[in-house]
């Protein structure tokens, strides 16, 4: 099956079978060793302090 019949296939779901295809996508992507690395290294960044609270955000894109 091409991209396109992929595609083509897709645009014919409902929005609800859409949403649940969206849904597994996304579980696909979070399975990846890649996924798994990004999200553990943040983590780890979190917890040692390295973060931006929303004050710091909003103080830089000018927002009170």
């Amino acid at each position: 099956m091409s991209i396109l019949e992929l595609k083509q296939g897709i645009s014919r779901l409902s929005q609800r079978e859409r949403q649940e295809l969206q849904l597994y996508l996304l579980h696909l992507k979070r399975e990846t060793p890649a996924w798994k690395r990004a999200t553990a290294k943040k983590i780890r960044h979190m917890q040692a302090g390295k973060f931006t609270t929303v004050e710091e955000l909003r103080a830089r894109i000018g927002q009170k």
